[in-house]
């Protein structure tokens, strides 16, 4: 068993409140819009981390991270974007990929809008964890975490935490 915690949109922030989580978890994952490296320095003293770019993401951060981070975690296959859309309204890049070939659980960020919606059409569980940062037009930073167990994905959480620092 896996205990995930999943951000995005961070914009170049981190703070104690999301380092707190992320103590709690076995692995982080990060759904793109990091902004500078010192956000998943600082989460890769703590714990494994798995990244993706995102649409505000430098040169530095597209050579460590790819744009899409397929794998799977104990018996569930995962994939990573960060424009990705959500069901019925995938992002065109994405979308031939997600038909040809849909991962159990699909995460994406960049709308700053958390949402966590299964795809009947598809099969797939689809995840978006909203923003952890600070910039933005989101009133609430969020984030989500859960357990893989095996081919399960349980005990799912949301995160709220207060956009103000």
């Amino acid at each position: 068993m896996k205990k995930i915690l999943l951000l995005s949109d961070t914009h170049s922030f981190i703070d104690e409140k999301i380092l707190k989580y992320v103590r709690l978890a076995d692995e982080v994952w990060h759904a793109g819009d990091i902004g500078d490296l010192t956000v998943t320095d600082e989460i890769k003293k703590l714990k494994p981390l798995r990244a993706v770019y995102g649409n505000i993401d430098n040169d530095k951060a597209r050579m460590e991270f790819p744009l899409n981070n397929r794998f799977f975690c104990e018996g569930v296959e995962v994939l990573i974007t960060h424009i990705g859309g959500y069901p019925g309204k995938y992002n065109q890049t994405i979308r031939k990929e997600l038909k040809n070939n849909p991962p159990k659980l699909f995460i994406c960020g960049h709308s700053h809008i958390l949402k966590v919606q299964f795809d009947k059409t598809l099969n797939l569980l689809h995840m978006n964890p909203g923003a952890a940062g600070i910039s933005g037009f989101h009133q609430v930073r969020t984030m989500l975490r859960f357990e893989i167990d095996g081919e399960q994905i349980k005990a799912l959480e949301i995160i709220e935490m207060e956009k103000k620092v």
